[in-house]
């Protein structure tokens, strides 16, 4: 079976290597009107989903990223229609440069081929990961997680249908629906026909694919992302920015995990801030010193300064100075998301330069890390490596280069 569906992408990636921008286009606008038109289908298929996820003891931040309604659902066909609105990058011509023996050699971008994504209990990310596909000219080959399967396939058997009215291939967008750990791994040795994978999820996913695959890989984002709140920030600014990174979504891989605050300004802020969160109910693991400030904090555990926690639970640290809170983000972060609460233009300058991550911010929240709020439409994930591409990963992320070259006769001597 998937040698069969990795036949099936190959052969539609190299008709979507042959499509126009408006092609492409006409083919998301259809499939956004598939999804709309499917929404009923959809979210019984999801609510299937939602209730057996409870029943299994799946926790609140992991069924908030499961959990479809309808306006979910037309954020998708936004997504994709939205996708079609942007500029298409396949045969940009990045440069074109006349050597001494009058050969022309530029480069141009191309269609990675087929994109093979296996994710988790996300199935908005089906949607998203078929547009930036297609727009971009790449086949996608989707392994979505078991407790998404019956909302997968009703969105995938939308897409295809939109496809199939627009006049164009259904392949473009394949679902493996065996949800056994052995097909999965089969999945990530599909290097004849799959061409760069992609996972979407966990550490534990994420690792288990990167060990696995003979497949090239690109890395997204477990986010242990962290907010520093520098000494001679604005309290109020801060407050709010941290409510907002831990808060307004929790089960997603931008959210505040830790909280780093420079003593100075812990005792003015974190009665404040306790008063804030609790507004939530969020849980605070903090240190020795905290907890002296705020006795209600609970005690973090050296696990805690690694944890994503993907729930309303905080850690809490103070600390002395930048340096070791660059030295403590260093440490502890995946290399995703980073921001400091400053008013001090050159330690906002030092973090920015010296904390090593996709995104790094100065006072604002970590939660912009998104393709969307970059500007890109959608996004297929966060990269946190630093190979090929870095952070959200839009339409252009999705395409390699090659050489074109032009001569009149030249021959080597």
């Amino acid at each position: 079976m998937l040698k069969e569906i990795g036949q099936r992408a190959k052969a539609a990636a190299r008709k979507l290597n042959s499509l126009g921008t408006e092609e492409k286009n006409r083919g998301l606008r259809a499939a956004a009107k598939a999804l709309m038109e499917g929404e009923a289908e959809i979210l019984a298929a999801n609510q299937d989903d939602v209730i057996l996820a409870v029943e299994n003891g799946m926790s609140q931040g992991l069924v908030d990223r499961l959990e479809l309604n309808p306006d979910r659902i037309q954020a998708m066909a936004e997504g994709l229609l939205q996708i079609a609105a942007l500029e298409d990058p396949v045969g940009e011509v990045i440069s074109m440069k006349p050597r001494p023996n009058g050969l022309l050699i530029g480069q141009k971008r191309v269609p990675l081929g087929v994109v093979g994504i296996i994710y988790e209990a996300r199935p908005n990310v089906t949607a998203d990961a078929f547009g930036l596909c297609f727009k971009s000219g790449n086949a996608v080959v989707l392994k979505g997680g078991k407790d998404a399967l019956r909302s997968n396939e009703a969105i995938v058997a939308c897409l295809r249908k939109g496809l199939a009215d627009a006049g164009l291939c259904e392949d473009a967008v394949c679902l493996i629906t065996d949800t056994d750990r052995e097909t999965a791994r089969q999945f990530m040795r599909l290097n004849e026909y799959v061409d760069v994978l992609i996972p979407r999820g966990g550490a534990g996913l994420i690792q288990t694919v990167v060990e696995n695959s003979t497949i090239p890989v690109i890395e997204t984002g477990t986010g242990n992302c962290h907010i520093y709140v520098d000494e001679s920030a604005d309290l109020d600014m801060a407050i709010e920015i941290i409510f907002n990174a831990k808060t307004q979504r929790i089960g997603v891989c931008n959210a505040c995990e830790s909280l780093l605050v420079h003593k100075h300004a812990a005792k003015q802020l974190l009665p404040r801030l306790k008063e804030r969160l609790d507004e939530k109910n969020v849980e605070v693991r903090a240190d020795k010193e905290a907890r002296a400030i705020v006795p209600e904090f609970q005690e973090a555990s050296e696990e805690d300064w690694g944890t994503e926690y993907l729930d309303y639970i905080l850690s809490l640290k103070l600390v002395d100075s930048l340096d070791e809170a660059i030295s403590h983000i260093n440490t502890y972060n995946t290399g995703h998301s980073e921001s400091i609460i400053t008013q001090d233009y050159n330690h906002a300058q030092r973090f920015l330069n010296e904390v090593d991550a996709a995104a790094v911010y100065v006072n604002a929240s970590t939660r912009f890390t998104d393709g969307f709020e970059f500007g890109f439409g959608a996004e297929i994930g966060i990269s946190t490596q630093k190979l090929h591409a870095r952070g959200p990963m839009g339409l252009k992320e999705l395409t390699t280069t090659k050489y074109i070259i032009y001569g009149n006769g030249q021959v080597r001597k």
